[in-house]
């Protein structure tokens, strides 16, 4: 069971290098206030979705993002992106820095934007990514939340 773990993760190693520099799938982490995990899939050339889960005051977020990546700066393997879309979260009222001091549940849902920055590594199958995603949320504690700011590490393949 060994072998085939380990042949099988040297073949998609071998896979993923060779398509470092232009990934259709990455997976990995996000850290920031918002810490998680994120995955992001190019449904064509220049439009990605991403899924983000992140934990912040014991609850968590589920986030889905549709994204627009150009080449930034004339410089290969390096993109700007943009793009939107909605959360809904979950979080105990009394774990809360932001609430009321209420014992009841806080649910939210919103919209998000983002705007950031990521290089594709061409020697090794890693993608670095910094952004800046702000929220609104409209149901539940609503409000303007500008501090979703997040480096990702992400495996591309």
């Amino acid at each position: 069971m060994k072998r085939i773990l380990i042949i099988v993760v040297i073949m998609m190693c071998s896979v993923a290098s060779s398509n470092a520099q232009d990934y259709t799938t990455g997976i990995g982490v996000r850290g920031g206030f918002y810490n998680g995990l994120t995955i992001k899939h190019f449904i064509s050339e220049r439009a990605a979705i991403e899924g983000i889960i992140s934990s912040r005051w014991k609850g968590f977020n589920i986030t889905g993002l549709y994204e627009i990546h150009q080449q930034a700066f004339d410089v290969a393997h390096l993109n700007w992106y943009y793009g939107a879309g909605g959360h809904i979260g979950f979080w105990k009222g009394k774990d809360v820095s932001w609430g009321d001091n209420r014992e009841d549940d806080y649910t939210v849902v919103g919209i998000d934007g983002i705007l950031g920055i990521e290089y594709n590594f061409q020697e090794i199958p890693i993608n670095l990514s910094l952004d800046w995603k702000p929220t609104m949320n409209i149901i539940g504690y609503s409000g303007f939340w500008g501090d979703g700011g997040a480096l990702s590490i992400r495996y591309i393949f």
